[in-house]
């Protein structure tokens, strides 16, 4: 799959975090491009579109990054799901991990690192 033919879901609840993580995604490719602003409109955009990669922070309103990597998991085993988040803290990483997070990007976003999960991720 090229870059331009995948989905990509942006859950943040921070406009801004979404637009940077947009922005950076046109440079490299056009793919479609869902969002959410917290993890409860996170699991409703996976169960109605099935992107092929989720960028996913963590502390957000309604529902938190791990219950919805909790919730898509389980509704999809094999979701790329990339934690996005300023949250480093290792129990918190290790929770997004253990249920089946892929990847973590540390904010502030890092172009390159988006850009690698991409072609990782999608250009494959």
């Amino acid at each position: 799959m090229s870059i331009d033919e995948g989905k990509v879901l942006i859950c943040d609840d921070s406009i801004l975090a979404r637009k940077q993580i947009k922005d950076i995604i046109s440079i490299v490719g056009n793919p479609t491009i869902l969002e959410a602003s917290d993890g409860e409109g996170a699991i409703e955009m996976y169960k109605a579109h099935k992107p092929d990669l989720v960028f996913l922070d963590i502390v957000m309103p309604k529902k938190d990054g791990n219950i919805a990597i909790e919730e898509i998991m389980a509704y999809d085993k094999d979701a790329v799901i990339i934690i996005v988040s300023s949250v480093g803290t290792h129990s918190q990483l290790k929770c997004a991990l253990e249920a089946g997070a892929t990847d973590f990007i540390q904010k502030p976003i890092n172009k390159i690192q988006i850009i690698d999960a991409l072609n990782k991720y999608l250009g494959r």
